[in-house]
């Protein structure tokens, strides 16, 4: 296992074709401060060009928390003009993950609140285990989610109910979570990790064009009338219609045997 530190509280490990970004501020509970978004848009950017990832697991090392939003200890000192010039510099960190190509996965231990959870809701697909806590508790400190929260919670749970979630700023237990919709997979307490990992991987055994080719899809088209989404897909398909990954695909389901892909 391969691993490139970005600044001193974020980690890219390598696992064959995917990629583990890991949230390493432990001290705490990965509170995301000025650095550590800076050091989370800086290995986002080189997640993104690395041709070689099929796919991204975001993880922590804390064992209670997988991240507990802003610091708030940080902005407590800030001026009014110093937050707004960090402003840019957190939603890097956001849509960093948001846009990465490839699909990705957040592995939820312990507590995943405000920006934490926004981490979270960037990524394709959730898993938590029995230990997770998640919410948007922002209004409750007289903000609002800032990190893409009032835009993608409405589009996992709908809008009534991301609307309650956000106006309550109520904390959300894993069961009740995954009830909702908030997660997608309910695992063991400690077992977020592997499981991220090893969903992953499954991910990843696939064509790499494909995968960046039908994420794009699927968010691109989000939203989008029938016709226009339509138009969306066919695009995407064309993209790898007469891609080496496609030619490869057929030769090997069509030989019996595993797909090498070459990634073009």
């Amino acid at each position: 296992m391969d691993e490139q530190r970005y600044g001193e509280w974020i980690a890219v490990r390598r696992h064959g074709h995917v990629a583990e970004l890991v949230l390493d501020r432990p001290k705490a509970m990965n509170a995301i401060s000025a650095e550590m978004a800076r050091r989370i848009a800086e290995a986002t950017d080189a997640l993104a060009a690395d041709q070689g990832v099929r796919a991204v697991v975001v993880t922590s090392t804390h064992e209670r928390a997988f991240c507990v939003g802003a610091d708030l200890k940080e902005r407590n000192t800030l001026t009014d003009a110093e937050l707004g010039r960090q402003r840019p510099v957190s939603r890097a960190a956001y849509t960093g993950v948001l846009e990465l190509p490839m699909p990705t996965v957040a592995a939820v231990r312990g507590f995943a609140l405000g920006g934490g959870f926004e981490l979270a809701l960037s990524c394709d697909v959730i898993v938590a285990d029995a230990s997770a806590v998640v919410g948007l508790p922002e209004v409750s400190v007289g903000v609002i989610p800032g990190g893409g929260g009032t835009q993608l919670l409405p589009r996992r749970v709908g809008a009534a109910r991301a609307a309650e979630l956000i106006f309550s700023a109520r904390r959300v237990p894993a069961e009740e979570a995954r009830e909702l919709g908030l997660v997608d997979q309910l695992v063991a307490d400690g077992e977020a990790r592997e499981a991220g990992l090893a969903l992953a991987a499954g991910f990843a055994r696939n064509s790499p064009v494909g995968l960046r080719a039908a994420k794009r899809a699927l968010r691109l088209g989000h939203g989008l009338d029938l016709r226009t989404g339509l138009e969306v897909e066919d695009a995407a398909w064309r993209s790898v219609a007469f891609s080496g990954d496609r030619a490869e695909g057929v030769a090997a389901f069509n030989e019996k045997r595993r797909p090498e892909w070459p990634g073009v």
